[in-house]
């Protein structure tokens, strides 16, 4: 009787102990699946063909946002410290297909306490982290919403930075920090091909204010380990000869702030995008974004959303001297909660360029899109997103 009483004990304990190491630790599979339907105008056309009216009817994913699943983890160290790591990757949904390869959009490890937290790995720096929660497309707007060309990464999807050490404070009474340097674990070249930025913002109630710088040395170069090849797409496409070569530095920073009455939230925020020598000696790309967005919940389920950018842009040109084009994009949302996971969505952008000389002109390019055949172009999008 007493020997069992005794392995009866040693067994309950056992197991309070594996309850209790099975607590301290935990991994979560997560994701969003994006998918609808998507009409675009003035789509270019293969040499031949009448530029002006072809459009586009598709099935397309990533809408507002990319389609993902990732794996979340933490363990608790004791003492208010934890481990912690994420590995997420995107895929298109309308054809199965993964963009990029492994864990693309974030890889990361890190330890986490009371002051903050640091991570190391494949990750967002400051200007997606305080100045995104202050955009359309960092937020309820998503993929077409982007500025023009989308160089101030506001949704994130455009890049990470490698090889990357991350700082992120814990809030101080509504204010937050952050800093990032990216290696370039590249030998002799320590600057070369380097990433840093720094962030703040400040919380209180309904408003929100956020700040942040970004550099990135030696991007779209096959050395640059931090902005891979092809990363910085769009807006000066939209001109000629631009971004035909090799940039050598981009810096972004900028400002912003948002407030929150009752069912309204609206904001407002500026980035300006320096690429310098884009084409070599010529100077710098400058690419100035001015945006006012609001949101309003007219039922706890149903929301309507605008947004309006105005992009100021300088690109340098071969030949000398430099081209000025201005971008006027507007944007209008509707979303529907058909629970906490689910919602369907509807909305449509216009964008507009002008700028060039009487007879030219810049070519629109709405982000997540083929480009225009002319200086305007409208995208209209409707499909249903779920959250897992």
């Amino acid at each position: 009787m007493k020997k069992n009483l005794i392995v009866t004990a040693i067994a309950a304990l056992a197991a309070s102990f594996a309850g209790a190491a099975n607590a301290q630790s935990s991994v979560t599979l997560y994701g969003l699946i994006d998918a609808g339907f998507t009409y675009v105008n003035n789509v270019q056309a293969p040499e031949g063909a009448d530029h002006f009216k072809n459009s586009s009817y598709a099935m397309t994913g990533n809408n507002l946002q990319m389609s993902r699943w990732g794996l979340r983890g933490a363990e608790d160290l004791g003492g208010g410290m934890k481990a912690i790591f994420t590995l997420e990757n995107g895929f298109d949904v309308a054809s199965g297909s993964s963009i990029g390869s492994g864990f693309s959009r974030q890889a990361f490890v890190g330890l986490s306490t009371n002051a903050g937290t640091v991570t190391l790995g494949h990750q967002t720096d400051s200007v997606v982290d305080y100045l995104g929660p202050l955009s359309a497309t960092g937020t309820w707007g998503g993929t077409y919403f982007a500025h023009p060309g989308n160089l101030d990464n506001l949704n994130g999807d455009a890049y990470r930075e490698n090889n990357s050490i991350k700082f992120q404070s814990a809030n101080y009474g509504g204010f937050s920090f952050s800093g990032l340097y990216g290696f370039s674990n590249t030998a002799g070249s320590f600057a070369a091909n380097r990433a840093y930025s720094i962030g703040a913002g400040y919380a209180n109630g309904g408003l929100k204010l956020g700040a942040a710088y970004m550099q990135a040395n030696g991007i779209n170069t096959s050395a640059g380990p931090n902005l891979p090849p092809g990363a910085i797409v769009g807006g000066p496409t939209s001109v000629p000869n631009q971004l035909s070569a090799l940039d050598d530095r981009q810096r972004t920073f900028g400002a912003g702030g948002s407030y929150s009455v009752g069912a309204m939230t609206f904001g407002a925020i500026w980035t300006q995008t320096r690429q310098n020598d884009n084409v070599p000696g010529t100077g710098s790309n400058i690419v100035n974004n001015y945006e006012v967005n609001g949101r309003y919940a007219m039922t706890p389920a149903l929301s309507l959303g605008a947004a309006y950018t105005f992009t100021n842009a300088k690109f340098a040109q071969e030949e000398g001297g430099s081209t000025r084009v201005r971008f006027h994009q507007f944007g209008l949302q509707t979303d529907y909660a058909l629970s906490k996971r689910t919602d369907i969505y509807a909305e449509g952008v216009v964008q507009i360029a002008s700028g060039l000389p009487e007879g030219e002109y810049p070519n629109a390019g709405i982000n997540g899109v083929v480009p225009s055949s002319s200086s305007r172009q409208v995208v209209v999008s409707t499909g249903i997103r779920h959250r897992f």
